[in-house]
């Protein structure tokens, strides 16, 4: 895939998961040409699930449509898959961004935005039945690190998102890349989409 001018924008909002986001960042960045911004309602300060509050780059309405984007977890994801203003919004920018991927509960919201229509997906183990009651067509994974299907990357819960954003930098950029990335992060990811013992810790299998 051609990464040049490639924009991840990251979609904030209240009550979003830390690691969700910085997991995948840290990682993303270092995908040459490759620039990662962060987006939040108004431009304000966005306050995260533990506290932290995070100056977004842009706004919502500063997303451009070949921006890519990542949408996180998180317990302000309740809210949003009952905000049909942010839904409608989301679901445009998501039909026309060139991928979208989403990190534990941030799949419910894909789903209730109707993008994860015709997709399989995966969510967070311990909220899987609440995620995947969204959507009318969406063929849930219960066992799975994350799920890539065409351009759609969903991955399981929290720390999932670091496993999904290597084997996302592999398939943007290369091998050699995604190597590079987990070694200057010092982290030993699992690159097998089928491991989940978390499936089986919550009964799914």
């Amino acid at each position: 895939m051609d990464t040049e001018s490639l924009r991840i924008t990251v979609v904030l909002f209240e009550g979003f998961e830390l690691l969700d986001v910085f997991g995948p960042v840290q990682l993303l960045q270092a995908v040459p040409d490759v620039a990662v911004v962060f987006a939040g309602p108004d431009g304000g300060p966005v306050a995260s699930s533990q506290g932290v509050e995070v100056v977004p780059t842009i706004s919502y309405g500063q997303i451009e449509s070949a921006d890519a984007l990542l949408v996180p977890g998180g317990k302000g994801t309740r809210k949003l898959v009952e905000d049909e203003s942010f839904l409608s919004w989301l679901r445009e920018a998501g039909a026309h961004a060139p991928w979208t991927a989403s990190v534990c509960t941030g799949s419910a919201v894909l789903a209730a935005a109707g993008l994860l229509e015709g997709y399989a997906a995966t969510s967070n183990k311990r909220a899987f039945s609440w995620a995947t009651s969204f959507g009318g067509d969406v063929s849930w994974r219960p066992e799975a690190r994350w799920v890539h299907d065409r351009n759609r990357w969903t991955s399981s819960g929290v720390a999932a998102g670091m496993d999904m954003a290597v084997a996302l930098i592999a398939h943007l950029t290369s091998e050699v890349v995604a190597i590079d990335a987990v070694n200057f992060v010092e982290y030993e990811p699992h690159r097998d989409s089928g491991w989940d013992p978390f499936a089986r810790i919550n009964g799914l299998v």
